[in-house]
This record gives structure tokens, sequence and C-alpha cells, in this order.
């Protein structure tokens, strides 16, 4: 009888693909209908509506880089908001001096980039209370920084940057088009991240989180791979701030205020850690959430998020993005202890 041995099993996870029981046709059927959906809807609500939709996809994006280093690689981040800050005043400096949108965009993504890399250096090194006080840093840094560099961010009174009006041939207004601006950018960065994550280097992202020793056994280095999954996320976290600046068209020191690194953290756990919906999902409960709360009772806001974010732990730790695999685990329990309808029918016909 052959035999595998622990070593082999524990490569079996980088060179084997997954199996999935789901309907491919089914996935693609859904993802079509959410994709017309998407692409309509800015067509038939109104203005305050598409501002909302907007800005969830700007969250979402924030929300999915501190999923790359959170989520996936295990790694405690206090700091992802920093580097939509970061993005933020990349963009709003190349507009205001009339850089090409390209390079703007590019600007926004690389230099939070190479802050994420140089910090990645020191933080990849360190785990628990220690890389969570690192990143702390960021935002604790970088808000009355902001302030003092005047003619870099505008201090205090923040920057703005109008260059998202909707071109004239377009035909669209200015919140549909920063809408689908939004669209375009979120859905490639969601993408590239299910690819990513779902290919050999998340794999790896994987069995660096579970068991650092076990990925160094497999000629995997835990230390390269977070250094490149916290550089990952800081452009995610730069794209957010890009999209940030389409859709507010503002920024200010503000924006890099600890408590938002706070809510991200919040949204993230909420949608669900380690799931690309769940990025989605948290960009939804970062904007709908606190907005919903301020309309039922103002003073109360911080409160009802904190008891919203204690049910969520308690009853589904694994965030909104496991209830389907909740509902499944249910129904197959369900199915177990009934058996399976079609052999009790055959039985019963067997026994008559």
């Amino acid at each position: 009888m052959p035999t595998t041995s622990p070593a082999s099993d524990l490569t079996a996870p980088l060179t084997t693909p997954p199996v999935s029981g789901r309907r491919p046709w089914l996935m693609i059927a859904i993802a079509a209908v959410l994709a017309i959906l998407l692409i309509v809807a800015p067509l038939v609500m109104a203005v305050p509506t598409n501002q909302m939709l907007a800005r969830i996809g700007v969250f979402a994006v924030a929300v999915l880089g501190l999923n790359v280093i959170m989520g996936y690689t295990g790694q405690v981040s206090l700091g992802q908001i920093f580097f939509v800050g970061f993005g933020a005043y990349a963009t709003a400096y190349g507009v205001n001096n009339d850089w090409p949108i390209v390079v703007t965009f590019l600007a926004a993504v690389i230099l939070p980039g190479l802050a994420g890399l140089i910090l990645a250096f020191a933080a990849a090194r360190l785990g628990g209370l220690a890389i969570a006080m690192v990143t702390i840093a960021l935002p604790i840094i970088g808000v009355p920084l902001a302030k003092r560099l005047t003619d870099l961010t505008g201090g205090s009174q923040g920057t703005s940057a109008r260059f998202s009006s909707a071109p004239d041939w377009t035909g669209l207004a200015d919140d549909q088009w920063q809408y689908y601006v939004v669209l375009v950018i979120a859905a490639g960065c969601f993408v590239l991240v299910a690819n990513l994550t779902r290919g050999k280097f998340g794999r790896a992202l994987a069995i660096v989180k579970e068991n650092e020793n076990v990925a160094k056994s497999m000629g995997i280095s835990p230390y390269r791979h977070k250094v490149m999954a916290f550089t990952i996320a800081a452009m995610i976290g730069g794209v957010a701030g890009f999209l940030y600046m389409v859709v507010v068209q503002y920024t200010s020191p503000e924006t890099l205020a600890f408590h938002h690194s706070i809510s991200l953290l919040a949204s993230m756990v909420v949608g669900g850690a380690g799931s690309i919906v769940g990025a989605l999902l948290g960009g939804i409960y970062y904007v709908f959430v606190p907005s919903f709360t301020n309309e039922i009772a103002p003073t109360l806001t911080a409160l009802i998020q904190g008891a919203i974010l204690l049910a969520v732990l308690i009853v589904l730790p694994g965030g909104l993005a496991s209830v389907p695999h909740r509902i499944r685990r249910l129904l197959r329990r369900r199915t177990s202890r009934g058996g399976d309808p079609r052999t009790q029918n055959v039985e019963q016909r067997g026994s008559s």
C-alpha cells in the first residue's frame, strides 16, 4: 500500500490546486448579474446614493489592503490609514502641480508602497505587540507631520484637488463618472488580489500565517513573504487614497487619524478576515453603519458600533463572509441526521 511522507503532505498545498465543489456556471451567472447591476446602478440612482456607493468602493479597497497583511499573512497592522492618507496627499500634490493623471496615480501607489517597504524591513522581523506598536506609530506621527509640511500638505487646513469632473464626451454627471472610476480601479484591485492570494504566493502566505517553522522547513521565507505582503498592502492603501480624492476631492490631517485605522480594522473583522468578499462587506460596514447609527442615536454611535462588533465576533467569528459556509454546514448536519431522503424512499419501497 503506498504511503505519503509528512514532507509530501506539507508541499501539497503548493503544488495541487484546491478542490471546489461549487458549480462554475452558477458562480459565473452570479458574477454576471452583479456586474450588470453595478454598471447600471449609477444611471438610475440619485446623486447621494451614487456618492455613497463610490465611498463604499473606496473603503472596500482600503479594507482589502488591510486584509492582505492581517487576514492572509496574520500580521498585526494598525496603521493602514496612514497609507490611505499618504496616497490621498500624493494625489492632491500631483493634481495641484498639473502632473498627468497617470503619473499622479502611479505616485499615489508607488510612494506609499516605498514607505511600506521601508517599514516592512524592520517590522516584518517582529511579531505580536511589537509590530502593533510600530504600525500604531504611523498615524500618530503622520498627523502632526501633515500639519507641519504646509507647502506639501496644506497644513491643518488640508488641501483640495478637483480633478474628477466628468469629461464632456461621456455625457455623464460628475457623481456617475466618479462612481465608474472607482468601480473600474476597485474591480482591478480585487481581481489582482484574488488571483494573488489563490496562487502559489497566497498559499505560501497561508503557511506562514499558520506556522513559520513549517514554512521554513518547506523552503518558504517568512520574512520575505511578510515584507512583500506589507508592501502590497501599503500600495493598495495608496490606491484607496487616490480613489478617496476622486470622490471626496479634499484631504486633511484628519484623514490620517488613528481612529480611522481602528474603524478599518473593525470593518475587516465584521466583513471577514482573509476573504475577498469580506473586504467588500467591510467597505459597506465602514460607510453605511456609521451613517445608520447617527440617524438612530447620534450620541450613542460608538456604543452601537461596539455592540455590532461584539455581536459579530460572538455569533460569526469568521465575519459576515462566513454566513454561506455556516448555512451549508448547517444543512449538511441536518441531512446527516435525517439521512438522505432518496435513500429513505428506496428503503421504504424495498420493505414494502
